[in-house]
């Protein structure tokens, strides 16, 4: 009877911690349309001219009078906002107005480049991270100095200034690899390094110092007493403690590789939602941008949520923590 009523208290719990993770999902996709919708119109300029071809068109004042109460530009803010909201609920993201497609069938189209740029970015930065973190702390005084230092250049490195120095060093004076994205794998690695680099030297920072900890740690002293050799030490125990913080910290770079694609896909010349979000904001593409935006905000959500569920999964203290909650 006792072991029922804990699975059942259980179920109860991860029900309660689904839909609160849910509404918190909700709420943050509500937010960013709203954000959006309003921020779009602070830019100096007549949203109906994206329907005519933007603002260098020169439209007419009557075509520009018949866009508005074609689409309800000519409605009260608060109206047009509703009206929105209504649309996004009924999963409509409506019609581009600068390529008059729907925003939907455009986010199928780019959705896939920016993915696999930021989830191969992410990829490539947790490889640095360890590979940093582990020569930092296994090296002496002076490669944790030396480690330090690159981490922390690392992560202060402007994107659009580190992609002109990888172009001019590997494109322009080596010729190993293209300028520009060519389709293939040898047009996805500058883009990648350029992503990737920053995150690595947030993602080594916060793996360096449980990395260490884990040396010293009662679990690791009594594997040694066992005969656990250095290496092992370091794979089965250390690296397991270490990558809990930046597992945690997956989601915040996640998040930070697809707003990063906006600069790199537009000097790269990638198409994705990066670029594609660029061009809708440069013509005041409501819909447009509001549909790459909350696509955006949807993966960041999701990945959020996955690496969430993957650090409980690595730290069973975390485990113990909610279930005692």
């Amino acid at each position: 009877m006792t072991a029922v009523r804990s699975s059942t208290f259980d179920g109860r719990r991860f029900l309660a911690r689904v839909g609160a993770r849910l509404l918190g999902a909700v709420f943050v996709l509500w937010a960013v349309a709203t954000v959006t919708f309003f921020a779009i119109r602070l830019i100096p300029g007549d949203p109906a001219q994206a329907y005519l071809g933007g603002p260098g068109s020169q439209a007419s004042q009557e075509a520009l009078e018949r866009v508005r109460v074609e689409f309800g530009l000519d409605q009260p803010l608060l109206i047009q906002y509703l009206a929105q909201l209504g649309r996004l609920l009924r999963g409509d993201l409506g019609v581009s107005a600068s390529q008059r497609t729907p925003v939907a069938q455009i986010l199928g189209e780019q959705l896939s480049n920016t993915l696999v740029l930021a989830g191969a970015s992410l990829l490539v930065a947790w490889i640095l991270a360890l590979a940093l973190a582990v020569w930092s702390t296994r090296g002496g005084r002076v490669s944790a100095a030396i480690g330090s230092g690159i981490e922390l250049l690392a992560a202060s490195l402007p994107q659009f200034w580190l992609a002109t120095v990888l172009i001019s060093l590997f494109s322009t004076s080596l010729g190993w690899l293209p300028p520009v994205s060519t389709g293939d794998a040898s047009g996805l690695i500058l883009p990648v390094l350029t992503l990737a680099i920053p995150v690595a030297g947030f993602l080594a920072q916060v793996m360096r110092e449980p990395l260490l900890d884990a040396q010293s740690a009662p679990f690791a002293v009594s594997a040694a007493a066992r005969g656990e050799t250095r290496t092992g030490l370091l794979l089965r125990h250390g690296l397991r403690h270490a990558s809990v913080p930046a597992v945690n910290l997956s989601g915040w770079a996640f998040g930070y590789l697809i707003s990063g694609a906006v600069v790199v896909e537009t000097i790269f010349a990638r198409p994705g939602l990066g670029r594609t979000l660029l061009q809708a904001v440069t013509v005041r593409d409501v819909p447009l941008v509001t549909g790459v935006v909350l696509c955006s905000a949807a993966a960041y959500v999701v990945v959020m949520l996955g690496a969430d569920a993957a650090a409980a999964i690595l730290d069973p203290r975390d485990r113990q923590r909610r279930a005692s909650a």
